[in-house]
């Protein structure tokens, strides 16, 4: 996509904001949403990632210090959700449970044990090497849910492993396709799933996300 369609799109996208939350405009939102729109446009067009996200914080902070309802109602849907997701995915009761405000994860240094497990964070970092997983149960499913995520997993082909993804504003990136802008979703299954005597089904959601899955 040429610079013209990138910052045309990036300009329907706030066109569509605004719309939807004129009521609540004022001049210091509008500051906030410019740096969020800058934001997305620096992780869409891969450089300086790291930056697009801490503009993307700064906007937030900058909508949660003017709009601090809205932003509640924002993390109580996306509480709602998760926990409708456990009582679905996690039904038998045998899981690790984890809600923090900010998750750092490196599953992808030293050997870790591999069980049920979900997780939510408004902002989290996971680097995760299934690789490097001691497994204490022959089926597993991970859940990774919150607003702002960064996402790394590296999965080895001798897994049975089946993926869903899916961030509203980001990047989804999953050898050799990559999805970017708003409403990315990905759905995966391993070949040969059921026959595997390894399997584990991985769950990502965020608001505002950056995911990118290898395999090995």
């Amino acid at each position: 996509m040429d610079r013209r369609k990138r910052f045309l799109a990036i300009g329907l996208i706030g066109l569509g904001i605004l719309l939807i939350f004129g009521k609540w405009l004022s001049f210091i939102t509008i500051v906030a949403l410019v740096i969020i729109a800058y934001g997305i446009y620096k992780i869409r067009n891969g450089e300086e990632v790291r930056t697009g996200y801490t503009l993307l914080a700064v906007g937030g902070g900058l909508i949660l210090l003017e709009h601090f309802m809205l932003v509640v109602a924002i993390l109580m849907i996306s509480l709602g959700f998760y926990y409708a997701k456990i009582r679905k995915t996690q039904s038998d009761g045998n899981y690790t449970q984890r809600q923090n405000i900010t998750s750092s994860i490196h599953w992808d240094l030293d050997p870790w044990s591999l069980r049920n497990t979900s997780m939510w964070h408004i902002f989290g970092e996971l680097d995760i090497d299934l690789s490097l997983a001691i497994v204490e149960d022959s089926s597993n499913v991970l859940m990774f849910q919150g607003i702002v995520g960064d996402i790394d997993l590296v999965v080895p082909e001798d897994y049975g492993v089946e993926i869903e993804a899916f961030v509203m504003f980001g990047q989804i990136e999953f050898e050799p396709n990559r999805e970017t802008g708003m409403l990315n979703k990905l759905y995966w299954k391993s070949p040969n799933y059921d026959n595997r005597d390894q399997k584990v089904k991985i769950i990502i959601s965020y608001v505002v996300g950056d995911v990118d899955i290898r395999l090995t």
